[in-house]
């Protein structure tokens, strides 16, 4: 689904990631762990080129969607970003009603039936086990729901525009063990559906949903990948001692 061949992310003209080299298969989950500080997230927002929108960054190399090279001259962020949708480590839910933050982004991309717009929204609530706890007060503020479900809101946002890809940048970090246990389980039943890539600091997170698993680390001064492969055979065996060290707990 996606081939990163020696992506590289610089800022002001510093090294921050890479050479990285990267397959993501279509249909799974793919979890990218790592300590503080190593560029998970840089090379997460890469992916659907919100790098773009850091007047200091600049990327090289190459991250095929496809086949079609996603940093090429002439391929439009807008495009892409309708392929690959964006979760960020705190929920941020528009200060609009429930309703309205699903539909704004069909608005935007051309959708005007109300009857559509109902549909879908309906759809996507349901898909994300919100429509039952906010089918009565779709008109209030989404500001109003808990961390959880704003959180669950945000996907069901990007879902509304029939994304292929999913990225989710420490999605349970900024909520309570008990709503971060329901996002996880929204997750793993995304599998298959969506190929779905998330970077987490809790390495028993990614033991539970992960099919494959990329393990970050500092060297040299930037941030590349020190093991990958089926999530299950890492964590078992993996061939890095860094790698090893860390997935053991001796390390960062």
């Amino acid at each position: 689904m996606i081939r990163v061949e020696n992506l590289s992310i610089s800022y002001d003209g510093q090294k921050a990631v890479g050479p990285v080299t990267l397959e993501i298969p279509r249909g799974e989950i793919t979890a990218i762990v790592g300590p503080s500080g190593c560029g998970k997230s840089s090379f997460l927002w890469s992916l659907n080129r919100m790098t773009d929108l850091i007047p200091a960054a600049r990327v090289s190399g190459q991250a095929f969607l496809d086949e079609v090279d996603i940093h090429a001259n002439g391929h439009p962020p807008q495009d892409l970003r309708l392929r690959v949708g964006m979760i960020f480590q705190k929920p941020n839910p528009f200060p609009l009603s429930i309703r309205r933050n699903v539909e704004l982004a069909l608005r935007e991309h051309g959708e005007k039936d109300r009857r559509r717009l109902a549909e879908t929204t309906e759809q996507v609530l349901r898909q994300v086990g919100l429509w039952d706890e906010v089918a009565h007060r779709l008109d209030t503020s989404a500001l109003k729901l808990s961390g959880g479900q704003q959180q669950r809101l945000c996907i069901a946002r990007a879902l509304a525009l029939e994304p292929e890809v999913l990225l989710l940048d420490e999605p349970c970090s900024a909520l309570d063990p008990i709503s971060s246990g329901v996002v996880e389980d929204l997750i793993s039943q995304l599998r298959g559906r969506y190929t779905i890539v998330i970077v987490t600091h809790n390495l028993a997170q990614a033991r539970r949903l992960a099919d494959r698993l990329a393990v970050f680390w500092m060297e040299n001064g930037s941030g590349n990948v020190i093991e990958q492969g089926a999530a299950a055979q890492v964590f078992a065996a993996p061939s890095n001692e860094i790698a090893a060290a860390y997935l053991q707990g001796a390390r960062g």
